[in-house]
């Protein structure tokens, strides 16, 4: 965590909606400036940046495809100047590898294009969009990478997704160790079944998937935008300063 009495300042890709919104929510009301990124959803990025802003916090929004790396020379560089300009700062504290894309097909039925679409946005977008940032991280920062409970769990039609995320698993212990001398934190978050547009909204809409998935979980419901941003917020505060290289699941105890 820099030492410097300004705020402290998080990136976070995916912040224009569902969790990624959330959790932009939750640390600007903590406090902490916020720069996150859309692909597409310009208006609704606008919208988050407005509403940190209402509450008297700061924030700023940069467009990003972060399954594509030939963007992310141009995207460090905004960052810097966004720093900068909006906060005063020449490092962020913060990156929350949260963007991210969801499809539902068998392991028998998934292409070869669906595959690489999974890849390069979840592997290899969050392996070098992390390696591009680097230099803008403040030594002593954190970085908290996003998993899912299916990483653990099966649930038949997830298996590409779920290859992806346990490579970002096994991502996030190597950083750690390897950015440890430089005091930077690096976990994982997993939430389980959530009540997003994720995935088109199942599991929000589909009123007997919910209930067929909160019959699995040991708090007897599926899980709110609020308990993953209120985790986030968790993982990135002083007191979990001493937590790295660890797989955090945020479920609700799902299918224990």
């Amino acid at each position: 965590m820099s030492t410097s009495k300004s705020m402290p300042v998080a990136l976070i890709t995916g912040g224009s909606r569902g969790l990624g919104r959330n959790m932009a929510l939750k640390l600007a009301a903590r406090g902490t400036g916020i720069i996150l990124t859309y692909r597409t959803g310009a208006d609704e990025a606008a919208a988050v940046v407005k509403q940190i802003e209402a509450a008297g916090g700061k924030a700023v929004a940069l467009p990003l495809d972060v399954g594509d790396t030939r963007g992310f020379g141009a995207f460090v560089e905004a960052v810097r100047t966004e720093l900068g300009r909006h906060f005063g700062r020449e490092r962020l504290d913060f990156l929350v590898n949260n963007a991210g894309m969801g499809i539902n097909v068998s392991f028998a039925e998934t292409t070869e294009a669906q595959f690489d679409a999974l890849m390069n946005v979840h592997l290899k977008g969050t392996f070098f969009l992390t390696q591009r940032l680097l230099p803008v991280l403040a030594d002593g920062g954190r970085i908290l990478n996003i998993s899912t409970g299916l990483a653990r769990f099966t649930s038949p039609g997830h298996a590409a997704y779920a290859t992806m995320k346990a490579g970002v698993e096994a991502l996030t212990r190597y950083l750690a160790k390897e950015l440890g001398p430089r005091r930077i934190t690096v976990n994982v978050l997993a939430p389980g079944a959530t009540a997003t547009d994720f995935g088109g909204g199942v599991v929000r809409d589909n009123a007997e998937l919910n209930k067929t998935l909160a019959a699995q979980v040991a708090l007897g419901r599926v899980g709110q935008p609020d308990d993953i941003g209120d985790a986030v917020a968790m993982l990135l505060s002083p007191e979990s300063a001493w937590v790295t290289g660890q797989r955090i699941e945020a479920s609700g105890g799902m299918m224990l």
